[in-house]
């Protein structure tokens, strides 16, 4: 692979200014990429878990949904009393 070798030594100034102005305007270009890249990372990592925390609430309120709860108070009957007559009659 064939490489770029840059002498600055036999450049002239303004060729040296401009070529270390491009590397400057790449490096910036390149950092505010990163941070561009960095904060879209960030919105959908929490946009997933915004979407699978409102999923997991949702079946949470279906299951607990699914099974009716109220207050109750067992009411326990007498038995009869036993009948004096024989049986058969």
């Amino acid at each position: 692979m064939a490489g770029v070798y840059v002498n600055f030594r036999q450049r002239s100034l303004v060729e040296r200014i401009l070529f270390g102005m491009l590397a400057l305007a790449l490096l910036v270009l390149g950092f505010f990429f990163i941070a561009a890249a960095l904060v879209a990372g960030v919105i959908l990592a929490a946009a997933a878990l915004l979407r699978f925390w409102w999923l997991q609430r949702k079946l949470r309120k279906a299951e607990e949904e699914r099974y009716v709860s109220a207050e109750y108070t067992v009411v326990e009957r007498e038995s009869p009393p036993l009948s004096r007559l024989p049986p058969g009659r």
